[in-house]
């Protein structure tokens, strides 16, 4: 499995609140009756980054942001807040999000089920593995670990010297700080969720 850590995102930043601010300029403008016209007369920003803006499709600058927060009455702070508060805390990913399938070949197709934009000492994936297939790794940070339990198939754990092998229903837990492997045994389609920990 991958040993690079992902940048983290606070949820304060910039990439954070723009993914709302959309939603929020959009309801307070609809709350007011208006249409982009009157909030781009009102706030000074053109009609057409404010249908960007609404869209989720632009990332305005902190000036932009002030003269709409202006136009509604609120500060720049009131409106940042009130954006990141109408986030929600519930993050999904869909089985049809191509975007979360890490590698996929011949032999195996990864799929990670942890968000992407977030650093995690967690990682949790599906791993399908071919007739054949195994996924090699390189050794990940020291003190890192794999937990791995078997959907379908069977499948031969490797980690070091140490050799286990795993039926359906069957888990494992091992070291991922040395080179270690996961590799198909059976005739069928193999799959696995794994669970990476870093210390």
């Amino acid at each position: 499995m991958p040993s690079k850590r992902k940048t983290t995102i606070p949820e304060s930043s910039p990439e954070a609140i723009n993914e709302n601010l959309g939603k929020r300029v959009k309801k307070l403008r609809n709350d007011r009756g208006w249409s982009l016209e009157e909030l781009a007369t009102a706030s000074g920003v053109s009609r057409s980054m404010l249908s960007e803006i609404e869209r989720e499709k632009a990332n305005p600058t902190l000036t932009v942001t002030f003269r709409i927060a202006r136009a509604f009455g609120l500060t720049l702070q009131e409106l940042i807040e009130s954006a990141e508060a109408s986030a929600s805390k519930i993050q999904v990913i869909r089985a049809s999000d191509r975007a979360q399938v890490y590698r996929s070949d011949k032999q195996h197709e990864i799929r990670t089920l942890s968000p992407l934009n977030l650093e995690k000492d967690v990682e949790f994936y599906e791993v399908n593995l071919r007739p054949g297939g195994a996924l090699r790794s390189q050794p990940h940070f020291e003190g890192t670990r794999e937990f791995l339990t078997v959907e379908l198939g069977t499948v031969r754990i490797e980690s070091g010297t140490d050799i286990e092998d795993l039926a359906k229903g069957d888990s494992g837990t091992y070291r991922a700080d040395v080179p270690h492997a996961i590799v198909n045994t059976g005739k069928e389609d193999a799959a696995v969720f794994l669970v990476v920990i870093y210390r």
